[in-house]
């Protein structure tokens, strides 16, 4: 009997919650999707999780070692010189499209660090020259941005066990976003859950499954594959254009600590969201952030923050292509846990 791919990942999942509270919900779900119920499974908060369970996905999506002790890339590894060629095959028409937001000035509740921004105009011999100066806490919940492997720990540790010691205030000795100098070049593919759910964006406090996202293979024919860019798109800004900002920290849509068991059995190599990936509340015993710290940590997978995936998805949506070339790369500075980033999709 042949077994699908995706029957295949859903049985990773729950043999790793089996005997948990989100395990026989998840087996629920499942069976309603088996019997053509599919129109029930809307998206709901995020399941309770004990941080016991979560501990226990840790050391079940482990890369530590995968790649050598020494390593410090981690599933960048998975962006092979192949998968970069069949990357640039992707590219057809020469449209490029940005996914970043413009660097933020104001100061509001969810800007907390704004963009700073200062011009100088000045004469260098007879010509008159005009520079600039920029700085910017690019971490949180407005700017666009690379989250590196050092931007978070669990238990003291860092992906490939390197103990925190390894930062101080000169930077990470250990796993610092220069290690990521030759940049990211490869096949992306945007799932976008409104679009699947047919509204224009989802509620805060929704969280998305390795369910959903299969549902939207399903649809689109697209299958997430080795070595991938994943943009998840909640509809953030749709919201934002139609509601106004609102409580964003407490209250956000995003995709359940659960999604990490099923990105290390597609092994995709980065993941990115118009929000912060992470449901908020995140449904995990204690932490704001779990699938970060997972995703992190446990597999040693940056992450893409507060990208702009709207004009993606209208194009996507309009030519029903939902792949292309994602190309992006951080500023190479020495020992940094990340980088701000303007990404660009090339079709």
């Amino acid at each position: 009997m042949k077994v699908s791919r995706r029957a295949l990942d859903f049985s990773f999942i729950i043999s790793r919650v089996e005997g948990t509270e989100f395990a026989i919900k998840f087996r629920w779900l499942i069976g309603f999707t088996v019997f053509g119920f599919s129109a029930l499974l809307t998206a709901q908060p995020a399941e309770q999780v004990s941080r016991a369970t979560f501990d226990q996905w840790m050391q079940d999506i482990s890369n530590w070692g995968r790649w050598g002790d020494d390593d410090e890339i981690g599933t960048l590894n998975l962006i092979t010189r192949q998968k970069r060629v069949h990357a640039a095959s992707l590219v057809t028409e020469g449209r490029s499209i940005s996914l970043s937001l413009f660097a933020d000035k104001e100061e509001r509740p969810l800007n907390g660090n704004p963009f700073k921004h200062s011009l100088s105009v000045s004469r260098f011999g007879e010509h008159e020259v005009a520079g600039d100066e920029y700085s910017v806490q690019y971490h949180g919940f407005a700017h666009t941005h690379m989250d590196g492997l050092p931007h978070f720990a669990h238990k003291g540790q860092m992906y490939n066990g390197f103990p925190v010691s390894e930062l101080s205030q000169d930077g990470a000795n250990r796993l610092g976003i220069h290690n990521a100098f030759e940049g990211i070049f490869t096949r992306g593919v945007i799932v976008d859950i409104p679009w699947l759910k047919g509204v224009d964006y989802l509620e805060p406090g929704t969280a998305i499954t390795a369910q959903d996202i299969e549902r939207w293979e399903d649809r689109t024919g697209v299958e997430i594959e080795s070595g991938d860019v994943l943009l998840i798109r909640t509809g953030r800004w749709a919201r934002v254009r139609d509601r106004g900002e609102w409580n964003f920290v407490g209250n956000a849509a995003g995709s359940h600590a659960s999604l990490a068991l099923w990105l290390k059995n597609r092994d995709v190599a980065v993941i990115g969201s118009d929000g912060v990936s992470d449901v908020m509340p995140s449904g995990v015993e204690g932490l704001i952030n779990p699938l970060h710290e997972l995703v992190l940590v446990g597999l040693g997978m940056p992450l893409l923050d507060n990208l702009d995936l709207d004009e993606l998805a209208k194009f996507a949506q309009k030519t029903n292509k939902w792949e292309f070339l994602f190309v992006g790369a951080p500023l190479r500075v020495r020992g940094g846990t990340g980088s701000p980033m303007n990404p660009i999709a090339v079709f």
